[in-house]
């Protein structure tokens, strides 16, 4: 059996469904870097010293990120792992050649910090739709796929909640990230009434219709995000910034700033979780420790 034999296994309807943009991620691995390589290979005659000898070749030759590289491995990974439950392959250590492959992990990837009075600044820099997305991320730490998913009947006014139910990644629609990714988001009564004048003034404004509906689309969608962070997020936010040539800077930033302040001062983990909606609270040090003057800090509180 070869590694294109493999791949060829059906998903459970009853299993929560992943996330459009890892279900196109992980097809875009195995289609684009997996069966070129090895997809006329047997399975258990490919060797860990190959697997490894490819990824730091391809990681060479062009300019990868460990952690890219990392996401190729794990998706591989999964591939045999997924074929071992469905009882194609044996169930053994040595049948998963993968597994046997270890490769450095940690990124040199630093995401661009702002204080709350830079984010401010860049928020007043915005029209007034752009200026009410961005303030709802920076504040509550949303992903920029829920706020767009957002219809006014998710909007909670008697209890100043948004309930988050679903993502807009890449334009589709699926379920939040994780089960903790809907817990219902509090807003405060200032961001509810900005919320409320918005309502007032778009032509959109009926229970169904998008809170950022786009106009070129007539409602019927919303707004695109990379042309939200091209026209108005990163020319907004180079007035206030230094935002090096080919640095990324996007709405999640602003969850990255969002959780620097609260660990700065002082808000405890199961606190930052709660607000940030994560699956795993260790996910506070594993991705977003990177800042080395808050990360040591926080690690002084904890003792």
């Amino acid at each position: 059996m070869n590694l294109q034999e493999l791949k060829k296994v059906p998903e459970s309807k009853k299993r929560r469904p992943k996330a459009a943009s890892t279900i196109e991620d992980r097809e875009r691995i195995i289609r684009k870097r997996l069966l070129p390589r090895f997809g006329g290979s047997e399975a258990l005659k490919i060797k860990p010293s190959e697997i490894k000898g490819w990824l730091e070749s391809a990681q060479d030759e062009e300019d990868l990120e460990n952690s890219t590289v990392d996401k190729i491995r794990r998706v591989m990974h999964l591939v045999y792992s997924t074929a071992q439950a469905n009882d194609l392959i044996p169930r053994t250590v040595e049948a998963n050649p993968v597994a046997h492959v270890h490769i450095a992990t940690i990124t040199e990837y630093e995401a661009i910090l702002v204080t709350p009075q830079q984010a401010w600044n860049v928020i007043c820099r915005m029209q007034a739709f752009a200026r009410l997305l961005t303030l709802l991320v920076a504040v509550t730490g949303l992903r920029i796929g829920e706020v767009l998913a957002l219809r006014w009947k998710h909007v909670d006014w008697n209890n100043f909640r948004i309930r988050v139910v679903s993502n807009f990644v890449r334009g589709k629609f699926g379920e939040p990230k994780s089960h903790a990714s809907k817990k219902p988001v509090v807003l405060h009564s200032l961001v509810m009434g900005l919320l409320k004048n918005w309502r007032e003034t778009t032509t959109y404004a009926g229970d169904e219709d998008f809170v950022f509906a786009s106009d070129r689309l007539k409602g019927k969608q919303p707004r695109v995000p990379n042309m939200l962070v091209e026209d108005h997020l990163r020319p907004a936010a180079k007035q206030v910034i230094e935002i090096p040539h080919g640095h990324r800077f996007g709405f999640h930033n602003l969850r990255h700033a969002l959780t620097s302040f609260l660990v700065e001062i002082g808000t405890d983990s199961k606190t930052i979780q709660d607000m940030l909606r994560w699956a795993d609270p260790s996910i506070l040090l594993k991705v977003y420790a990177h800042s080395r003057t808050w990360t040591s800090a926080w690690r002084l509180r904890q003792r």
